[in-house]
Formats: C-alpha cells, sequence, structure tokens
C-alpha cells in the first residue's frame, strides 16, 4: 500500500498564535495533529511535545525491535497496537512531566489523534484523545472515526438534544480527557480496514466545529485526489466560516 499525505495549519482569524501542531512522518506511516490548551503559549509547548514524542518513540522502535517499551504491552494486541498505545500514553508523561517541572507551564495539556498504517497490511490505526478527530472519505462520502471525549458528548449519550440546543450548548468546547492532565491516560483505539482511494482526514476541532461534515466531504470531492487542494480549501472553508480557531488537518491517501 502507497501512502501520499498532504499538511496544514493556519493561525484563524481570531487567535494571536498557533497552539496547534501536526506530524507527517512517512517514512514510519505515522501521522498526527494536536491541539494545545493552556493559554500563556503553554498550549503550543503541550502540542509540539506530542508529536515530537510520537516521533521519537516511532522512530526509535521501528530501528530496534528490541528497544524497551515504557509500557506493559497488552498481550490481547497486536505489535503495532501497542506500539501506537505506547507512543501516546508516553507523551502525555512527557507532558505532564515537564508541567510539573517548569510553574508556568502548569495545566497545560493537549488533544491528539493519531493515525498508523502499519507496513505490509492495508489497515489504519487511530489512536486519540480529546476532541480532534479522524474521519474517512471513502466513495464520496466522510464518516466521523472518532467519538469526541467532551462534555457535549457525554451529555449527548444520556439526553435526546435538538440541533439548536446542541448548537446552544453552553459548554460545547469543555473536553473531559486530554495529554497531560495526568500521569496515565486512557486512549481511544480505532481499527478500520482501508479500501483503494481511501482518503484519512486527521483535525482539530477549529476544522470540524467550523465546517460540517457534508462540506468537508464537498471540499474533498471536489479536489479529485489533490490532497494539497484539498487541505488548502478545508482551511479556507473554516476561516470563511468565521476562523475562531486554529485550523489543522492532515491528509492521507492509501493507494494500491
Amino acid at each position: 500500500m502507497r501512502l501520499s499525505h498532504a499538511g496544514l495549519t493556519d493561525v484563524g482569524r481570531k487567535r494571536p498564535h498557533n497552539e496547534d501542531a501536526h506530524l507527517l512522518l512517512p517514512e514510519e506511516q505515522l501521522y498526527c495533529v494536536a491541539d494545545g490548551m493552556g493559554g500563556h503559549a503553554s498550549g503550543e509547548v503541550a502540542a509540539r511535545l506530542a508529536v515530537e514524542e510520537m516521533a521519537e518513540f516511532f522512530q526509535l522502535t521501528g530501528r530496534d525491535e528490541e528497544t524497551t517499551w515504557p509500557f506493559r504491552q497488552d498481550p490481547a494486541r497486536t505489535q503495532d497496537e501497542n506500539r501506537l498505545l505506547a507512543a501516546v500514553k508516553l507523551a502525555n508523561l512527557r507532558i505532564h512531566e515537564r508541567a510539573q517541572a517548569d510553574q508556568r507551564l502548569r495545566g497545560m495539556g493537549t488533544t491528539l489523534v493519531a493515525a498508523s498504517f502499519p507496513k505490509d497490511e492495508r489497515t489504519l490505526l487511530v489512536g486519540h484523545v480529546g476532541d480532534s478527530r479522524a474521519y474517512l472519505f471513502r466513495a464520496g462520502a466522510v464518516r466521523q472515526l472518532t467519538e469526541d471525549h467532551s462534555l457535549l458528548n457525554d451529555y449527548l449519550r444520556t439526553k435526546r438534544l435538538t440541533p439548536d440546543e446542541v448548537e446552544s450548548f453552553p459548554h460545547k468546547n469543555v473536553i473531559v480527557r486530554a495529554l497531560g492532565m495526568k500521569p496515565t491516560v486512557e486512549v481511544d483505539l480505532i481499527r478500520e480496514e482501508l479500501r483503494d482511494g481511501d482518503v484519512v482526514l486527521l483535525c482539530c476541532d477549529g476544522l470540524s466545529g467550523m465546517v460540517p461534515d457534508a462540506r468537508m466531504g464537498e471540499i474533498l470531492r471536489a479536489s479529485h485526489g489533490d490532497l494539497k487542494l484539498a487541505a488548502r480549501a478545508l482551511v479556507d472553508a473554516a476561516n470563511e466560516a468565521g476562523g475562531i480557531d486554529n485550523i489543522t488537518c492532515v491528509l492521507v491517501q492509501a493507494q494500491s
């Protein structure tokens, strides 16, 4: 399976600086988006640490299969699944340790959505914490793969809300899980079998919160496989809708 990719980040129209980070690591077939939080630029530090730790762990474990892993592997999971989970958990620990060591960074954290494509397979693995999302674009339609770790999503599990009630929900942007908040973190893992031509979209809520899923599908269809064009159009659409937050997206296409 061959992979092509594109990534783009933009400060948006309302924020003074960009607290997002993204990772394109084609040699390890790893791609990430992180959306930092904490204020005073500490969110930027957390997001950058997240993608740097992900890259370093994948590079180390890719070069040396005997590398000692920092977390016990789950025997019920594959080696590739354990590798992705360990990388996210290690990123969480490093961010937490850095925040505890530097008073200026106390309370910093970040969301993370990471896509790994095990070599010699037609498989997608997604690990995520927070409300940054992974989507699958297949046969002209977009499907959300991840489930937001947000207060709104928790509320929706127990209450039936109308679209207007969802739109006016007072704590819509509050997330209930993030990297760096505690020494350990629960990571959701998704496994998806891929088909030729599938496109995986990773993004922060600066995109998904501004551009409806159906509109993202329209943009991807109109790009006709040009991932750089699609990434630019997605970011432009979020800015045209108000650009109230930083905007980051990563696109990866699987081909025979």
